[in-house]
């Protein structure tokens, strides 16, 4: 089977060779060396299982169909047979159908040679070893039950003798797979009908009325198997006879669909479908950044074996108004992006955490703010469809009965780009605005790739629950922007890499089609806000990012959504002042920023918060407090919640603790009082807090779509490839070509003695090809140590090195004359 297919491979033209390829990428990983190891690697098990995963139920039916009618005698089949079979039940597909399918199983080569001479790689029936869900012919399994199979009167008769409970078994193995377990002691109970000696025993076939498995064994319609080396093992298999008998309403490949199953959902209105998906996106980058904000305040210890706790996630949630689910979410996407990461924290040791790590904002968390609204749902969405973290799993236990924690290895899986892909790809292959229930995107999922979905159900709920949370989908349909953003991630990671940057429109910096299709259903955003009489602020959209800057420095979020409410308070005031504003810088904001009049009483907060601001004045002593004004200080000092700084007076103005200046400032600033720290020369020393951020990540966004597939790559390139393994073919014939002394010792007639042949020989051999200008055969050593040969004309000889043109590749050769073991002229 290798030497047929690597010869009809040889047949083949370069653009054919480099469809294949294209069509099975893991076939150049590594680069095959000839065209033998092409065809050898093409019939292995894991290529051709990576091949068939991609095929759809129809297709995988019509390989069956191809496997169902091989010749007993050569084991091929051809077009017509499969036609024939395919169209034997009740509802035929039309034959154009089923000859696009055998065309696409002869590209992957799963099928090769000429029509009326099918051969199926052998590899496949490793795979998947019974096709179309049928057993083995009766005559592999027991003569009596093939016996029984070779009458068709008595096979049908013994059928319709079966019990109901019987005919159910053999109605569930005749659906595929034809194999079942049964309890150990099944096949030793009485049939049905016949007493049963013994007690009633669950484990031993059930009732006293016998076994159904028993009554079918006795009558060969299922044949006992022994798995691997156990011969008690209770299995058993319905011959193939049987279950095409008992397919005979449906055909012997059971139902075939063509097409997609139908959707029962109508298609929503697409504007109300884009519109809950852009209100989710709002949602979901202001939750992204609560969380982070939080991470900034308090950051979270990493555990020692990984991640985040239980306690620290659950903080993080509730103060952002998330449950614990959408918060790990958000923060596991947040972490993709590069948005949080981890920060060294030496000599910080504790009993329950890693003592060295904290969880907090990176640098990149400051631009991803200064960028727009859907840039930044943007930036989140890439990072949830390519990171290989399966946040379903945390809160789940792992093998050893321990939390699977947020942020911790245990939830890695590099399958689940590709199922997030699947899942978003069946959406977006519907009608815009469909909305699919989840029994239907599995039903979907199945027919297009039923070895990849089978068991997966709850991985592809998440998936959609996840796409929901994040406003991927809306209403249950994907999004137009939705629709976009899996487009363009499909089509580069089908168009491979990009040396030359042509298709670089993301990393240019321009917005992609995606972050522009949702900008436009996004509400502008706004460069002013409304103060009340009651000192709120109403921002009537989302602000822009300088507006955002000064409302987080002046002002206290009350509530969020399409429409933001803030509050001037005192403490909010002060803290302005603290950052470095002045009282005419606030007012200038309000005035500029205000499309109200500003409140009297907002101004008279603002001056009075001004007036008492500074009043104190913090140093080092451990650290001092002066003011001008002694009865300022005397209650300052008289204050009880003050006590534990034990200050002591240093003269009417001066107080001074022996604690340091960041405890004394926050204990007086708790208290109620407004300090200020200066400088030696007494100049205030007002600055915005520092801001402490984890070292930047790469985002992953960088990488591949899909971790586990092999690289794509462009057709010029699998030319390149394929003239590659045809020089490799090339050469390999050519040294089976080679004199035996030039082979070496192993290559010799028989495994019999080489002739000798010494150094100086060889080197006499060189000298006189290279004089007459003819062709030698040359042995040598590689780098590798192993041994080589090649057919060239030799050039000169000098310095130590043989200089030589290979006739075939037309390429000059440099040997190193210690390295050479023979030389034979060619003949």
């Amino acid at each position: 089977m290798t030497t047929s297919l690597a010869d009809h491979l040889r047949s083949l033209p370069d653009e054919s060779l480099a469809a294949l390829l294209q069509l099975r990428p893991d076939l150049v990983v590594p680069v095959p060396a000839d065209v033998s190891a092409l065809a050898i690697r093409a019939q292995s098990r894991v290529s051709v299982a990576r091949a068939l995963d991609g095929l759809d139920q129809f297709t995988l039916q019509i390989l069956d169909a191809a496997r169902l009618t091989r010749s007993p005698d050569d084991g091929t089949t051809a077009t017509d047979a499969v036609l024939a079979m395919a169209t034997a039940g009740p509802h035929p597909p039309a034959p154009t159908a089923i000859r696009a399918a055998v065309a696409r199983l002869r590209a992957l080569f799963l099928l090769y040679g000429p029509e009326h001479a099918l051969q199926v790689v052998p590899a496949v029936d490793e795979v998947a070893p019974y096709p179309a869900g049928l057993g083995r012919p009766a005559a592999e399994l027991d003569p009596r039950t093939a016996a029984l199979c070779a009458d068709p009167a008595k096979l049908r008769r013994t059928l319709l003798a079966a019990p109901p409970s019987a005919r159910a078994i053999l109605d569930r193995l005749a659906a595929g797979p034809p194999v079942g377990s049964v309890p150990p002691g099944a096949l030793q109970a009485p049939p049905l009908g016949a007493e049963d000696p013994v007690l009633s025993d669950p484990t031993n076939g059930g009732a006293p009325t016998g076994s159904p498995v028993r009554w079918l064994v006795d009558n060969r319609l299922l044949v006992p198997v022994t798995t691997g080396s156990s011969t008690t093992s209770g299995t058993v298999e319905l011959p193939r006879e049987v279950g095409l008998l008992l397919r005979r309403d449906s055909g012997p490949l059971g139902p075939l669909r063509t097409s997609r199953p139908p959707v029962a959902a109508a298609p929503r209105e697409p504007k109300a479908v884009d519109s809950a998906g852009a209100g989710q996106t709002m949602e979901v980058v202001r939750h992204t950044e609560g969380l982070l904000e939080q991470l900034a305040d308090e950051p979270a210890p990493v555990l020692r074996s990984g991640g985040i706790g239980v306690r620290d996630l659950r903080r993080l949630a509730r103060t952002a108004g998330l449950d614990e689910p959408n918060a790990a979410l958000l923060l596991e996407v947040a972490y993709a992006a590069g948005l949080a990461g981890e920060l060294e924290m030496p000599g910080a040791t504790t009993s329950r955490y890693g003592a060295d790590q904290q969880v907090l904002p990176t640098g990149g968390y400051e631009v991803w703010r200064a960028a727009s609204l859907a840039q930044r749902w943007e930036q989140l969405a890439r990072a949830w469809l390519m990171m290989t973290r399966q946040v379903g799993l945390v809160g789940r236990r792992d093998d050893r009965d321990r939390p699977i924690t947020a942020l911790s290895a245990e939830a890695e899986r590099a399958s689940v780009p590709a199922t997030r892909r699947a899942v978003l790809s069946v959406l977006a292959d519907l009608e815009p605005a469909t909305a699919p229930t989840p029994e239907e995107v599995q039903d979907l999922l199945d027919w297009r790739a039923p070895r990849r979905s089978r068991g997966r159900d709850a991985a592809h709920r998440e998936v959609l629950a996840e796409a929901a949370q994040l406003g991927v989908t809306g209403l249950g349909a994907l999004t137009s922007y939705g629709r976009l953003l899996l487009g363009e991630l499909t089509s580069t990671d089908e168009r491979g890499d990009d040396p030359l940057g042509v298709h670089a429109d993301v990393e240019s910096g321009d917005p992609s089609s995606a972050a522009r299709a949702l900008d436009a259903l996004l509400p502008a955003p706004v460069d002013h806000f409304l103060v009340q009489a009651d000192l709120t602020v109403v921002v009537p959209g989302p602000p822009e990012p300088a507006l955002a800057a000064e409302l987080e420095a002046m002002t206290e979020l009350e509530s969020a959504g399409g429409a933001s409410v803030h509050r001037v308070t005192t403490a909010s005031v002060r803290r302005a002042l603290d950052s470095g504003y002045t009282a005419d810088d606030l007012h200038d904001v309000f005035r500029r920023r205000s499309r109200t009049p500003v409140p009297q009483g907002l101004t008279y907060l603002v001056d009075d918060v001004a007036r008492k601001h500074g009043g104190l004045r913090v140093g080092l002593a451990g650290a001092y407090l002066r003011s001008d004004d002694e009865a300022l200080l005397s209650e300052v000092l008289a204050d009880r919640r003050l006590e534990s700084l034990a200050l002591r007076r240093l003269a009417p103005t001066v107080l001074c603790t022996q604690y340091q200046v960041g405890r004394l400032l926050g204990a007086l600033r708790d208290a109620g009082f407004a300090p200020v720290q200066e400088d030696g020369t007494g100049s205030a020393v007002l600055a915005r807090p520092r801001i402490r951020r984890a070292p930047a990540r790469v985002s992953v966004t960088t990488r591949t779509l899909d971790p586990l597939a092999a690289p794509k790559l462009p057709m010029p390139r699998l030319l390149g490839v394929v003239e590659h393994i045809r020089r490799g073919d090339a050469a390999a014939r050519a040294a089976r070509r080679a004199p035996a002394v030039v082979r070496g010792g192993a290559a010799g007639l028989g495994g019999g003695p080489v002739p000798a042949h010494t150094h100086s020989e060889a080197l006499a051999v060189l000298q006189q090809a290279v004089r007459d200008k003819a062709l030698v055969w040359v042995g040598y050593v590689d780098a590798h140590g192993a041994t080589a040969s090649r057919l060239v004309k030799p050039v000169s000889i000098g310095a130590g090195y043989l200089r030589a043109e290979d006739e075939r590749t037309e390429m000059l050769h440099t040997f190193a004359l210690h390295r050479i073991t023979a030389a034979v002229l060619a003949d």
